[in-house]
């Protein structure tokens, strides 16, 4: 009985731990923050309601295209999308990363409900600042974006949505990582998005790579599957941050191709 104690005072602690803990690991923010340097591109400051300003990372469209709001993942900050930016406004669109809370530049802390609020404020952002209507918008979202982004089309903005490595939650992503934790109620910031997905009526693109090791392939397809409206492409051999890598231009021009559909 005493070792029986020991045992779940052990397991108390550390699921408090985690408890406390959860949003250090969900948002492992870069450490040396980079601010981003670009002539091609703007740094512009973004006012978040109630908040700290938080900043997006704009390339402009060229006449009547289209542009595409991107969500980064966890461990990424602006400085690390101005490839992606560059690569997406050759192909004539226009590309605005935004900056999550307590990321990069941003001040403040992430949380789900700090990042939905921020990224309606980059919406009004590029309605207000430069006359880009919610149908001019492509929302994409890349691995923790994924959730910002179907959050997003969720609240009827966007015209189409780029999802590239999504979950189905982080609560099932929490049981995948951590199984023997009682995740259904230790995680804050629960990201729904299999739940929200039948709702989402944007034409959506849904990429995953086969060997993700981060976020499992079937997570995407089922994803991909809940969505209305959702064209699902599979990259073989692909691994969670390398998918660029293996298709590079091909991957680019389908994402486009396919946000061009929006013109």
């Amino acid at each position: 009985m005493y070792l029986l104690g020991l045992a779940l005072g052990a397991y108390a602690t550390l699921v408090g731990a985690v408890y406390l803990g959860q949003r250090r690991i969900m948002y492992p923010a870069p450490r040396i923050v980079s601010k981003p340097a670009v002539d091609d591109a703007a740094l512009e400051s973004i006012a978040v309601p109630g908040s700290p300003p938080t900043f997006g990372l704009h390339f402009k469209a060229g006449s009547g295209a289209p542009t595409v709001l991107h969500f980064h993942g966890n461990g990424e900050q602006l400085a690390d999308l101005i490839a992606l930016g560059r690569a997406v406004r050759a192909r004539g669109l226009g590309f605005f990363a935004m900056e999550y809370p307590g990321y990069g530049l941003a001040a403040g802390s992430p949380s789900e409900a700090a990042n939905y609020l921020a990224a309606e404020a980059a919406l009004s952002h590029l309605r207000e600042q430069h006359g880009i209507a919610t149908d001019d918008v492509v929302l994409q979202g890349q691995s923790l974006g994924t959730g910002i982004a179907i959050e997003m089309a969720h609240r009827g903005y966007g015209r189409r949505l780029v999802l590239i490595s999504p979950y189905t939650s982080m609560v099932a992503m929490g049981k995948l990582t951590l199984p023997i934790f009682p995740n259904e109620w230790l995680v804050h910031d629960r990201y729904l998005n299999a739940e929200k997905a039948p709702e989402v009526t944007q034409p959506a693109l849904v990429i995953h790579g086969t060997d993700d090791e981060v976020i499992p392939a079937h997570m995407g397809q089922r994803i991909a599957e809940l969505l209305p409206n959702a064209r699902w492409l599979s990259v073989a051999g692909g691994r969670h941050n390398d998918l660029f890598v293996i298709q590079g231009q091909k991957l680019l021009d389908t994402i486009c191709t396919f946000a061009r559909a929006a013109e």
